[in-house]
């Protein structure tokens, strides 16, 4: 037989070495769970793949406190990673390229081209309002110009000489008997002797094949004018942007990646010069952002941009689009996604309506979850990641390979064929920590053959300590939770009184509870009913209410029954 004194266990409040919990300290460390300690400071440590962590046991006993505070003590004795950026691959513009920088580099070099694109909108059309160019622009016209009426000059003059006329028709240039300084009508040619008409028709298809060799050579020699006022522009632009691409370039010394980016983007600035000229026809040859579906007509025809939100969009390619790092953070980052979806996680590629198409390009991609945790630590709740379509496997997926790769999910598996933006994958340094119940860690270890390999570290959390030689401690926590939400402190009579309430839900006489979530609602309660009272302190009979208002909330069927 057991006793009542038994299976009933109450704190002395005078066995409490204070008078309210204002007098105590907060915990330094994380009570009653030695194992759990140990296995986050194992999986922290260790630098190997694989070695992710699942944090497990029951809800409302201080996980995500426990492991946050563990991560970000590690986060501070490490270094910031390195920044992240989408910038345009001028030569195949739907594989966007990743370019990793030093900390806080890539916020500077997004600054940088704005500045430099901004400039150069000045310098460049600067540049070609000068003498110099214009000199020798029109020289180059009026040299083809010659060209052209040397040839068909000598042509028209020999027509004159075997009285032939030189005429324009609908079809092209033509030759025709001429007499004075008109085309001879066909009737008064048919009068002419036979020998002369003749003389004209042999005449006249001779010329006609050298006339046609002429305009044979027109398309080469305009490619040709076309050639060598492209190279003019380059020489002008080279002069205009030299200087500016050049302390950018000195800005960037040593840093291979940008200096690689910069040569790129000096190159293609030459290549499509008049994008900095705001002209109609210039901006028409532009590359256009990546069309994801057919524009419609549904409406009627819609209105186009104007001039200057065209060169706008022309000049985004670029720009530099910082995927991480805003160039303030201090050591690693310790992120913790509350809602895991799949697009939060890996990033996305978003779109934008104009005209009734949808277009992308790379300035769109937006960064996930595993981008801003990349060098440091990611915390997500396991439930909700496996309630997300998807986003568990591609959570293994981006783990198995290392590297964040952004696709859609209609990409992935194949649902949809348009074509879209193929972002170069960034590697990926992060340690995933999962935070879940003992039975879906237990589940994913028996139904899923790729869980073992990937999150080899449980974090065990028990939800009970040994009371004998605990008290103390459990009052510092009592004082803690009280102090973090802005409470009333408790005297040692409220104490004692959530110390035996900690044993009674432990359903042991030799523990207390850690369920820190069920504790702490209990002490705002408790804090509701003393300000109620309007006392400064939380007695225990403050608590003793919370504890019957509680029962008395949810009683109902069981009143019923004994009813």
């Amino acid at each position: 037989p057991l006793r009542a004194n038994q299976v009933s266990r109450r704190c002395d409040p005078a066995s409490l070495r204070f008078q309210t919990t204002s007098e105590l300290r907060d915990l330094d460390t994380v009570l009653g769970q030695p194992r759990a300690v140990e296995a986050l400071s194992f999986g922290i440590g260790i630098e190997q793949d694989g070695y992710n962590l699942f944090v497990l046991g029951p809800r409302a006993t201080g996980r995500h406190t426990v492991v946050r505070r563990f991560l970000e003590g590690q986060a501070k004795k490490k270094s910031p990673p390195d920044d992240w950026a989408y910038v345009n691959n001028f030569e195949t513009a739907h594989k966007p390229i990743a370019l990793r920088l030093p900390h806080g580099r890539a916020v500077t070099l997004r600054q940088d081209m704005k500045r430099l694109i901004e400039e150069l909108l000045i310098a460049i059309p600067a540049a070609f309002q000068t003498d110099e160019y214009k000199t020798r622009h029109e020289a180059i016209q009026e040299e083809f110009k010659e060209r052209q009426e040397a040839s068909f000059g000598a042509i028209q003059e020999e027509a004159r000489k075997r009285g032939l006329a030189l005429v324009r028709t609908p079809m092209g240039l033509a030759l025709a008997p001429a007499k004075g300084n008109e085309v001879m009508p066909p009737e008064e040619f048919n009068k002419l002797p036979q020998l002369a008409r003749k003389k004209y028709e042999t005449d006249i298809e001779e010329l006609q094949a050298r006339l046609q060799a002429a305009v044979q050579q027109l398309p080469d020699w305009e490619r040709e004018r076309r050639r060598r006022i492209r190279e003019l522009d380059k020489q002008i632009t080279s002069m205009a942007y030299s200087q500016l691409i050049g302390r950018l370039r000195d800005n960037y010394s040593g840093l291979e990646p940008a200096l690689k980016y910069i040569a790129a983007v000096e190159r293609d600035i030459g290549d499509h010069v008049d994008l900095f000229l705001a002209g109609d026809a210039a901006l028409a040859e532009a590359p256009a952002p990546m069309p994801q579906m057919p524009p419609t007509t549904a409406g009627g025809p819609a209105m186009g941009p104007s001039p200057a939100s065209r060169q706008a969009a022309a000049l985004r390619r670029y720009a530099v689009n910082v995927m991480v790092g805003d160039g303030i953070g201090r050591g690693a980052p310790v992120i913790t996604e509350e809602s895991p979806s799949y697009a939060n996680l890996i990033g996305r590629v978003e779109h934008q309506s104009e005209m009734g198409a949808l277009l992308t390009d790379f300035t769109l991609i937006k960064p996930g979850a595993l981008h801003h945790a990349n060098g440091g630590y990611l915390i997500v709740d396991a439930v909700r990641l496996l309630q997300q379509p998807y986003a568990w496997e591609a959570l293994k997926r981006v783990l198995r390979g290392n590297s964040i790769k952004i696709e859609s999910p209609g990409e992935m598996l194949s649902l949809v064929s348009t074509v879209s933006l193929e972002p170069e994958p960034i590697p990926l340094d992060v340690k995933i920590v999962l935070i879940g119940e003992r039975q879906i860690y237990y589940l994913l270890c028996q139904n899923d053959p790729d869980f073992d390999s990937l999150f080899k570290v449980a974090v065990d959390f028990d939800e009970n300590m040994d009371r004998s030689g605990g008290v103390m401690q459990f009052a510092r926590l009592i004082a803690m939770v009280a102090r973090r939400h802005d409470l009333r402190p408790l005297n040692k009579g409220a104490v004692a009184q959530v110390i035996d309430r900690a044993t009674r839900m432990a359903g042991d006489v030799k523990k207390l509870s850690l369920q820190i979530g069920r504790i702490g609602d209990l002490l705002k309660e408790a804090d509701y009913w003393a300000r109620q009272g309007g006392r400064m302190t939380i007695t225990a009979a403050d608590v003793q209410t919370a504890l019957d208002a509680q029962v008395r909330r949810v009683d109902r069927v069981a009143n019923r029954m004994r009813e």
